[in-house]
């Protein structure tokens, strides 16, 4: 049996020992009791972890891609007037989805390591009229972090009848979103990333207004993916639309439980805490930070090497020393790499990736002292 290594990829991230437990268990019915009690519960704590009382969770087999088409295909109507702000990759894949499904659309686009400012989406809604803005809460190409909540109250002061989708596939239950709070009709995620469960699981939370615009539409391009298919699921797992995940949607209810036990506050300031340490620890080692200081986002980071240090090589000699990262994507492919730092992290297995990092440097022929990186993070994350 190959020794496990250490996921810090921008998700999947590593899986709590309560959840694989739960994950083992042996499947039940679909209409049983173990399940009505348990995606019950998922669907109530989700609602806690993004702040909503009235707003309606849909928790489907399927990736975050289907979040996407979820969010999209079920408040859009063919008429209507899309706004996609992009940051980076994943919010070009919104793009994809609205060319497949003809949806009409403009494009905002910042340059990558940027976001889309609340201004600059100001004047955009000043000049056109928009029926729905879509954008990404955190690229994980780039690793911006947009200002939601800026442009939540830019859409209620000048655009107030359009409704707002966030893409939170990196952020929610890592960064505080607050559905109600900020007037978010549509929260897209999935099941692997800051929540972190195991992967499996398309999660959309809608607004009252968001169901209601899905209410008067008389169709939309879709079947598995209309929620209007699931909302009888989702009020009551006694009825039965098409077979859910059972056993992933067991072990995310108990992924939620973890989050919520732990304390959103509590959690949000930890990522923030473990993203400042880790950044910190790499520019200890010579590493260079891509994203631009104001849009940093707590759940991971985008990492250019010192001078010297090539992609492949650091990643593959970085995994025999049981760490795995993910490498660039778009305009950043073979320049950096990705670190996720999201979810049910450890101080401890932080620690341990510094190390590794150390090492995979000294085996590369970089110039950096065993402890240099480890220290630096360690002091940090005891305060």
């Amino acid at each position: 049996m190959k020794e496990s290594k250490l996921l810090l990829i921008p998700g999947p991230t590593p899986v709590d020992s309560r959840i694989l437990e739960v994950l083992s268990k042996p499947t039940v019915s679909h209409l049983s009791r173990e399940m009505e009690r348990e995606l019950n519960g998922a669907v109530e704590n989700m609602k806690k972890i993004v702040r909503t009382k009235d707003g309606q969770p849909f928790i489907l087999a399927g990736s975050g891609t289907l979040a996407m088409e979820i969010a999209l295909l079920n408040v859009t109507a063919e008429s209507d007037r899309l706004l996609i702000l992009s940051q980076g990759y994943f919010s070009q894949r919104m793009v994809e989805i609205a060319d497949a499904f003809d949806l009409k659309y403009r494009l905002l686009q910042s340059p990558w390591g940027k976001v889309v400012s609340a201004d600059e989406l100001r004047s955009e809604i000043k000049k056109h009229k928009y029926d729905v803005v879509v954008c990404t809460h955190v690229d994980t190409a780039t690793g911006s972090c947009a200002p939601v909540e800026r442009y939540s109250e830019v859409i209620k002061q000048e655009a107030p009848e359009a409704l707002l989708v966030v893409d939170g596939v990196c952020a929610t239950g890592g960064i505080e979103e607050n559905l109600d709070g900020w007037g978010i009709d549509v929260i897209l995620t999935a099941a692997q990333k800051c929540l972190g469960a195991p992967p499996g699981l398309a999660i959309d939370i809608f607004s009252r207004r968001a169901l209601d615009k899905r209410k008067q539409l008389s169709k939309v391009k879709a079947y598995y993916a209309d929620i209007l298919r699931w909302l009888p699921v989702m009020e009551n797992p006694k009825k039965y639309f098409s077979t859910p995940a059972v056993n992933e949607i067991r072990a995310f209810y108990e992924a939620t439980r973890l989050v919520l036990e732990e304390g959103l506050e509590k959690r949000f300031e930890r990522h923030e805490r473990y993203a400042s340490a880790i950044r910190s620890g790499l520019r200890s080692l010579d590493f260079s930070i891509y994203t631009d200081e104001t849009c940093l986002a707590p759940t991971l980071s985008v990492v250019g090497y010192p001078e010297g240090i090539e992609d492949q090589s650091f990643r593959q000699k970085l995994d025999e020393f049981g760490v795995v990262v993910a490498g660039g994507l778009g305009l950043t492919a073979g320049q950096v790499f990705r670190m996720g730092h999201m979810g049910n992290m450890t101080r401890e297995e932080i620690i341990f990736a510094f190390d590794a990092l150390e090492k995979t440097l000294l085996a590369l022929g970089g110039e950096v002292s065993l402890g240099d990186g480890v220290e630096t993070v360690r002091s940090l994350l005891i305060k």
